[in-house]
């Protein structure tokens, strides 16, 4: 199967090129996730002056393996901050019977974050994470349907601590 050009998702990677409305010192944050990209998920971030990098490591099923890197970029200073990011998300599928299964998808989670306590340790995010498969390896080795172009919306939920 071909890749998918990623030459639609330029325009969104020229939103990170302006630096961040408020500068932030640099921070590691730890954090959970429900729903999005995984049923549950663990997410280790790192912040620094000019946005932050996801690592998002999750399952739906206990049966699969789903990670994403992701950049985002939050917008204002107020405790309520939209969040807008751009990356790459690869699972693979064990399934009980057939080979191993793969997919890689672009993904754009777009969404807001609360600074829970005011404090800068606490954080909870709603986003809508929209993905577009650009590879797919199928578990069932003799299915050869096309690859679906559309793209899909998954909603999600995290919550992020960062010591201060």
């Amino acid at each position: 199967m071909r890749l998918y050009s990623l030459a639609r998702f330029v325009p969104l990677f020229a939103l990170f090129a302006a630096g961040p409305v408020a500068a932030q010192a640099d921070a590691l944050r730890v954090g959970i996730s429900l729903g999005g990209i995984s049923t549950i998920g663990l997410i280790l971030e790192y912040e620094d002056g000019q946005g932050s990098t996801e690592l998002t490591i999750g399952t739906w099923s206990f049966r699969d393996l789903s990670t994403s890197i992701v950049r985002k970029q939050r917008f204002g200073t107020a405790q309520l901050r939209p969040v807008l990011g751009i990356g790459l998300w690869a699972i693979i599928a064990f399934p009980a019977e057939g080979r191993t299964g793969a997919a890689l998808v672009v993904r754009a989670p777009v969404g807001a974050e609360w600074d829970i306590d005011s404090g800068a340790t606490n954080f909870l995010t709603l986003d809508l994470n929209v993905n577009r498969a650009i590879w797919v390896r199928r578990t069932d080795a003799e299915d050869e349907t096309p690859l679906n172009r559309r793209l899909v919306p998954l909603p999600g939920v995290s919550y992020r601590w960062r010591n201060r």
